[in-house]
């Protein structure tokens, strides 16, 4: 176990994954961690493919180590942060998750995809990340940030909300010294009982976030016409606001699913949202819903 807390950010030396380091020093200042960069050397990756055989494996990861120790280098004289790499052999997705836990990584920063998928699209391996990280991992799909975080969206909505999400939440909160901004997004907007449940779910979450000294705003919102997820009015609403930073999700719903499968919004979030998201596996101690919410 390493003494020093760290973000574990995968590299491929794509652009994305470059955005994605930028964002990891700018949360790593605000949090006071170290970074870990990793390449993960697959037979079928593009430096196995530059060099021939009589080349050989050994001169391909030399190649890599002197590009990650490059970028290691540029990044820790622009930001101050230590940056340690290293290169693992394997499967991508199993070998992140596998690092992260060897080197007990508190996030994993990761784009959404490689230059060659599809820009709309969670990559395979990012997909898998999410799905088996026992940490949070954050996905980047956009190409600007801002250097902080102002406020946090935490979605809700009637399914069972678990302690775990809004607790790391404040966590995160208290880090950034954000405010917490919690949405509930009404469909049934003729339901009077609907609506009864969310204006007590929505109170109760609020009042348990500002108990702990977090600044909280809740707001319940209409559905458009025709939005067939809450995905696209959470991500409309973010845009409007103007100074949310990070958004805060669970990636599944049921705990025997989760070596299986992501819920669809939670995919549909990581896709659409050019805003950083945070997805939250929850942990198959805990998934119960609180007395206080």
């Amino acid at each position: 176990m390493n003494e020093h807390k760290n973000i574990l950010v995968p590299i491929d030396f794509n652009q994305k994954s470059l955005i994605a380091l930028e964002q990891a020093t700018n949360l790593a200042k605000l949090l006071t961690y170290d970074i870990m960069l990793l390449y993960v050397h697959e037979e079928t990756g593009i430096f196995s493919k530059i060099f021939s055989d009589s080349q050989g494996e050994d001169k391909a990861l030399d190649t890599i180590q002197l590009k990650l120790d490059e970028i290691a280098s540029k990044f820790n004289t622009s930001s101050g942060i230590a940056i340690k790499t290293m290169i693992a052999k394997g499967k991508v997705a199993t070998k992140i998750v596998e690092i992260a836990d060897m080197v007990d990584s508190q996030l994993i920063v990761m784009g959404t995809n490689s230059e060659a998928e599809e820009k709309k699209s969670i990559g395979a391996n990012t997909h898998k990340v999410v799905r088996w990280a026992k940490s949070p991992v954050i996905t980047i799909n956009g190409t600007h940030h801002y250097r902080g975080c102002r406020s946090i969206l935490l979605p809700l909505d009637l399914s069972i909300e678990t302690r775990q999400k809004v607790n790391k939440a404040i966590e995160m909160a208290k880090h950034f010294d954000s405010t917490i901004k919690v949405v509930s997004a009404l469909w049934s907007k003729g339901n009077q009982e609907v609506i009864k449940r969310l204006n007590v779910q929505i109170n109760q979450v609020h009042n348990y976030i500002t108990e702990r000294n977090v600044r909280c705003q809740a707001e319940i919102i209409e559905s458009t016409d025709g939005a067939k997820t809450m995905v696209p009015i959470f991500l409309k609403y973010a845009q409007e606001q103007g100074d949310i930073d990070l958004i805060m999700i669970m990636t599944q719903q049921e705990v025997g699913f989760i070596d299986y499968f992501m819920d669809s919004n939670a995919q549909e979030m990581i896709r659409n949202s050019d805003i950083p998201v945070m997805s939250i596996a929850p942990k198959e101690i805990g998934i119960i819903q609180s007395k206080g919410f």
